[in-house]
């Protein structure tokens, strides 16, 4: 079985942050399997790009213009999806949207980070996740990064954040193994995605596996049915590094590589 079986994970998928990146990589791929979906990102135009492709292999797509940042965000995509068959949620939204020293950083806007990435995921999961359980069959798929496993300058609530969706998909995991319900964290390093290209990484740094969008996206698909967790090719030996117990050495170390990263 693989997370492209419409009889576990059809008919529908919902896809958030759908529009560009590993989401719209997500998108079209599902919909090459067959999936009709609910696309839901904050831009219309890359939106209504993706969803145009979706459309060209013969899928149903609804598009829903949502940020995720605003409860009023969550509850677009609920009313788009409203009497539909949601068997896999791709919950792709989330990124940091304010990179800056804690003390000297807004607390509405780190507010906002755990919004996008912690708030509207239970919410999500919660609404989704109850009809999949009552049917005995559904996947859930959660966009994580291998930056939950330190942390690091500029990005404490953000990282942060991502140690929750690591945690949370290993106890979700648990919970719903048992009715035929399929979790996974998917932690993605470096990708070349549009996002990460306008915080200005620098993708030739040294030393780091640069993943490609259509990869990541098929490679997350594939093991969904073996979750709790799948750190993305390439990315395993850091995570090991990241995991050992001196702390200070994990945290120091990876501080420099992401001066290294934002060196452009």
């Amino acid at each position: 079985m693989t997370a492209t079986d419409l009889s576990q994970y059809g008919p529908w998928a919902v896809v958030t942050g759908g529009s560009e990146g590993v989401g719209a990589a997500f998108s079209r791929q599902l919909a090459e399997a067959g999936f009709n979906l609910v696309l839901a990102a904050r831009k219309p135009g890359p939106l209504e790009e993706t969803a145009a492709a979706c459309r060209g292999y013969g899928t149903e797509v609804r598009t829903v213009e949502a940020d995720l940042t605003d409860p009023d965000g969550l509850a677009r995509i609920v009313d788009a999806a409203d009497g539909l068959e949601v068997g896999l949620l791709v919950q792709n939204a989330g990124a940091n949207t304010h990179s800056r020293p804690f003390l000297d950083g807004d607390l509405a806007a780190f507010r906002r980070v755990i919004d996008l990435n912690i708030t509207a995921t239970l919410g999500l999961v919660h609404h989704f996740g109850q009809p999949m359980r009552e049917r005995g069959r559904g996947g859930i798929l959660l966009t994580g990064s291998i930056s939950s496993h330190y942390g690091a300058q500029r990005l404490s609530v953000y990282n942060a954040c991502k140690a929750f969706v690591r945690i949370f998909s290993e106890a979700l995991w648990v919970e719903l193994r048992e009715h035929g319900v399929q979790v996974l964290a998917l932690e993605l390093g470096v990708t070349r995605t549009p996002a990460m290209a306008r915080i200005g990484l620098n993708f030739d740094t040294p030393g780091f596996v640069v993943g490609e969008p259509e990869d990541v996206a098929r490679e997350g698909l594939a093991h969904l049915p073996d979750g709790p967790v799948h750190v993305v090719s390439g990315n395993a030996a850091q995570v090991a590094q990241a995991d050992q117990p001196d702390r200070a050495a994990v945290v120091l170390g990876a501080y420099e590589r992401t001066r290294q990263l934002l060196s452009r």
